[in-house]
């Protein structure tokens, strides 16, 4: 979470126009079909067959229902600290009495991990982003892409790069952040913003 040299004195506006610009980068791609209607056009065609079981590996096709649109649940967030133990937070977050999410010591190292369930269709290109402020100057905005995934019962697991949250007295305090999770199409699965805390110590487990 290092810190960068980009301002900005109204982080809403700022995100606004991030929005902005994911909107006109969305690829559109036509209307979407059910998978079920997927799995039954061109069966006779072997390779495409092949293909499909190899995009889709083991889906219950029992399962699936007659709706079009992907949906992806992002189930929760867990903290990774060496020598830490993990800090698993269910989504949405759960502020602790001052408001905060979460508090991480100030010069840690720290990864986030991700739980998320797809189902009914094929998600592509999922990411996420996280935009983080201090005190109205934004100081880090995250993007990552996560790839894309077939609908299945069990959740997948995303874990993130190590990273080091900055150290020192200045870079204590509350941050706000914005976390989004987006596809090709800019269809929006999760937008939540929280607050969190860097500390001089852990808290207490």
């Amino acid at each position: 979470m290092d810190h960068k040299d980009e301002h900005s004195a109204h982080p809403d506006q700022e995100v606004e126009e991030e929005e902005d610009e994911e909107a006109k980068r969305a690829v559109v791609l036509g209307p979407q079909v059910p998978l079920k209607d997927q799995l039954e056009l061109d069966k006779d065609d072997e390779s495409l067959r092949r293909w499909k079981e190899q995009l889709l590996g083991q889906v219950d096709t029992e399962q699936l229902g007659e709706t079009a649109e992907p949906e992806v649940k992002v189930l929760n967030l867990t903290i990774l600290s060496p020598d830490r133990p993990d800090l698993v937070l269910p989504i949405p977050f759960v502020p602790d009495e001052k408001g905060y999410a979460f508090a991480l010591k100030d010069g840690s190292a720290y990864s986030f991990r991700f739980s998320f369930i797809v189902s009914n269709n094929i998600v592509s290109g999922l990411k996420y982003t996280n935009t983080v402020w201090k005190t109205g100057v934004r100081v880090e905005n995250q993007k990552m892409m996560l790839g894309t995934f077939s609908p299945q019962a069990e959740p997948y697991t995303y874990e993130g790069e190590e990273e080091t949250t900055p150290a020192g007295m200045f870079a204590r305090g509350s941050y706000s952040a914005k976390l989004k999770f987006i596809d090709d199409d800019g269809k929006n699965y999760l937008e939540m913003s929280y607050y969190f805390e860097i500390r001089k110590d852990w808290p207490a487990v």
